[in-house]
């Protein structure tokens, strides 16, 4: 029996010394040692259900679906039902040529088994597929203070910042073995010390920033630590509203994905920073001014990965993480009115929108909304576009996007917003 430096709960060491069977002592075991490395001294119980970031079926991933098998067969499954990232592809709405769809189907092919033994193991439904689980379609929206165990980075981020949930971001599958047992390691973000600043982010721009580029610029500069940002207030005067929410969802993805971002504190905004201020920022916190010059030398440092740097583009992705409603309502509404204007009828690039399938079905139900955005020629998907940047073919596509995260982990070229729609309009850069 491992020899356990936390201290356990008489049924924790129960579990752990396998009288409940060897696969939930296993299941213990992976978790308690994994609190240890980061010096969790106990496990304390999780108020919400865990989200999952493996939601891919890579046939290379064998360990994983054996894993998978060993759950199913001890009867194991989460105690709450649980939310995972999206599917990796939709031949319908995102077309493939023959050679590509064979390419997704040799790195997905265990895609439709593995969603077996997900929803074997606690999936809430087949259509828990998204990297936005907290939207209110999707249905695993955390309240202030509770406790998580989520691996998703974008995910984990918006929880502790924009929500005010308590979660670290944990390593793939470790937070599937917190939600078998309802309980988490208690370290990092789930105590009050973890949640404190040591950054300092004074943004002093004349507008309200690029929420993917000031994204980039704080995990550039903090890395893995914890800023506390000064200066947005002003430009989001109305506080948490749709609009405020979309854009910490996208600066949150970009901090993450660009540096290593957990949480992060808006003055006078995000839940802790409104009820603790300044107490949140520790003593000797480092100062970054963000300044409209700043934004220009991160942005221009952005490497172009096509091999023709001027090719047209084949592709822009829009949504990622995947796009909220007001977001994709908003989209519909900018596409058409540049279409307007310019007297065209359809988008000359082949565009394509992520959401969660919860927002689509929504959008479906709303009266007209869907048709017109047929009407634009852009598409809507359920995809993780990064998932389909993945291929080696699509991967040498001259691919745009507004996403930080999308350009960080792909070579997909990135553009802002006004400059994708005008791309888009006129098919070429």
């Amino acid at each position: 029996m491992y020899e356990p430096k936390m201290q356990l709960t008489d049924k924790e060491l129960e579990i752990l010394s396998g009288k409940q069977g060897d696969t939930l002592r296993k299941v213990m075991e992976s978790v308690v040692r994994y609190g240890e490395i980061f010096g969790a001294t106990r496990l304390i119980p999780l108020d919400g259900p865990v989200h999952l970031v493996t939601s891919f079926g890579v046939p290379i991933l064998t360990p994983v679906f054996e894993m998978m098998d060993e759950l199913i067969e001890a009867g194991l499954k989460t105690e709450k039902p649980f939310t995972v990232d999206p599917r990796p592809v939709d031949y319908k709405n995102v077309k493939c040529s023959p050679l590509e769809k064979l390419v997704f189907h040799v790195m997905y092919g265990k895609q439709k088994s593995y969603e077996k033994q997900l929803l074997a193991t606690g999936l809430k439904d087949e259509n828990a597929f998204s990297c936005t689980c907290y939207l209110d379609e999707v249905g695993n929206k955390p309240k202030y203070g509770e406790m998580l165990a989520w691996a998703e980075s974008s995910a984990v981020v918006y929880a502790n910042s924009v929500l005010g949930a308590r979660t670290n971001r944990n390593s793939g599958i470790i937070e599937l073995f917190c939600g078998i047992l309802g309980k988490a390691p208690e370290f990092g973000f789930l105590t009050d010390e973890g949640r404190r600043a040591n950054w300092i982010i004074e943004v002093k721009t004349a507008t309200l920033p690029n929420a993917q580029v000031l994204g980039s610029a704080i995990g550039l500069k903090v890395m893995a630590d914890v800023p506390y940002i000064k200066g947005l207030d002003s430009f989001l005067s109305n506080g948490l509203n749709d609009e405020a929410y979309g854009y910490f969802k996208d600066m949150g993805a970009a901090a993450a994905s660009n540096g290593a971002v957990g949480l992060f504190h808006v003055e006078n905004l995000t839940p802790d920073a409104v009820g603790l201020k300044d107490t949140l920022i520790k003593e000797n916190a480092k100062v970054y001014v963000i300044d409209d010059a700043e934004l220009e030398r991160i942005k221009t440092g952005y490497p172009i990965m096509w091999k023709d740097k001027d090719a047209e583009p084949q592709i822009a992705f829009i949504g990622c993480p995947h796009l909220s409603l007001f977001q994709l309502t908003g989209w519909i509404e900018k596409i058409e009115d540049a279409l307007k204007k310019s007297g065209q009828k359809k988008l000359k690039t082949r565009t394509i929108l992520s959401a969660a399938p919860g927002v689509i079905e929504k959008l479906r139900q709303m009266d007209g909304w869907y048709d017109r955005l047929n009407a634009t020629g852009a598409h809507l998907t359920y995809i993780c576009p990064l998932m389909y940047m993945n291929s080696p073919i699509c991967s040498k596509k001259p691919v745009i996007t507004n996403s930080n995260k999308l350009r960080t982990y792909t070579t997909a070229r990135f553009f802002e917003d006004d400059k994708i729609l005008d791309i888009i309009l006129k098919g070429a850069i």
